[in-house]
């Protein structure tokens, strides 16, 4: 009687750390599969601060609730009454513990001014929840130290990004004798599930007024959850990082900054086919994530054996294996928002 009054609160702790790891279990991923023991470990051995992140924003209370109200509420009301980011709301709140894949699925079906507006007063502003996260460092693959016999350098990396994006200024336009088209890269897999796998996935990389500055506009398709197909884009900021071979990305994401770290693990010397490796955060949010993304010219995986291969020495040296991977629909990609004018902007 005393413990139905007064439930044992180590009893209760132990019955969510088993929801969690039965619903991580379901989504049959390598990423949840490694959680799996990380939540162990931080319920019954020692605190994992990306884990106990996750179970903070889950367990949000009235500390959190007097923060939103008092610091957000205008953007609170926006968005309860817009239609779109009440719906956003709602797909966001059923979303399990740390399902990343959910959450941004969510987030890209129901995108709208009020959404971005809530998210960051919320969370980037004035981090009502108090939550932190780093960019996950471990594995730290190392980038590809030449291309073609040259040594790699910040502005040959730069111009393995731009790939076949039309650039008077890059000095890999011989490789393309002549063909340009206008994305750099057309993403064919990928490892992380919540990022890496929409359909119909443009990378744009072009460089910036400023010297040593550059852009990342990746165009794709999303399959919402309520039935349409829509397109969506992101604007990142590029900076090189001390090691040629490796950038720092930046963007602001409806509402949160999410920062990332890039690396060239391996490109073709006809630049049929590069293999990047990023590893982020979105520190408010308290989200740390990787993947990987593996693009061609055309959209579809190389067909020889050799070059299968030299892609998988590529995933080795980040742990990863072919069949983690998932491969990324390029049918139907017509009507994508490619627009240069937009760069032009930049």
């Amino acid at each position: 009687m005393l413990g139905r009054l007064f439930p044992d609160k180590q009893a209760t702790e132990d019955q969510q750390v088993l929801h969690t790891v039965e619903e991580l279990f379901k989504r049959r991923s390598s990423d949840d599969f490694l959680f799996i023991f990380l939540v162990l470990a931080n319920s019954y051995v020692k605190e994992v601060p990306a884990v106990a992140m996750s179970f903070k924003q889950k367990n949000a209370g009235l500390t959190e609730l007097q923060c939103m109200v008092g610091k957000c509420g205008s953007q609170i009301f926006g968005c309860v009454t817009d239609t779109t980011c009440k719906a956003a709301l709602d797909c966001l709140s059923a979303c399990e513990f740390n399902d990343q894949v959910c959450s941004y699925r969510c987030i890209t079906s129901y995108e709208s001014r009020q959404l971005e507006e809530f998210s960051l007063c919320i969370i980037q502003k004035h981090n009502c929840f108090g939550l932190s996260a780093e960019i996950p460092m471990v594995p730290d693959p190392a980038p590809m130290t030449s291309f073609k016999g040259q040594p790699m350098t910040h502005e040959l990396a730069e111009d393995l990004f731009i790939g076949w994006l039309q650039d008077p200024s890059t000095a890999l336009a011989p490789l393309r004798s002549g063909e340009e088209l206008p994305y750099s890269w057309r993403v064919f897999a990928g490892k992380n599930a919540a990022y890496d796998f929409f359909p119909c996935q443009n990378q744009l990389f072009y460089r910036g007024k400023g010297k040593g500055g550059m852009w990342y506009d990746p165009v794709f398709q999303v399959k919402t959850i309520d039935g349409r197909t829509v397109w969506r884009r992101r604007h990142y900021r590029v900076k090189r990082d001390r090691v040629p071979g490796t950038l720092r990305f930046s963007v602001l994401d409806n509402g949160v900054t999410s920062s990332e770290f890039w690396r060239i693990l391996d490109c073709d010397e006809r630049l049929d086919w590069c293999v990047f490796y990023y590893s982020g955060a979105a520190s408010r949010a308290g989200l740390s994530y990787s993947g990987a993304i593996l693009a061609s010219k055309s959209g579809d995986w190389p067909t020889t054996k050799d070059a299968r291969a030299r892609i998988q020495r590529a995933l080795d040296t980040a742990g990863i294996k072919e069949w983690e991977l998932s491969n990324v629909d390029n049918s139907g990609c017509a009507g994508a928002p490619l627009d240069p004018s937009l760069m032009a902007m930049a």
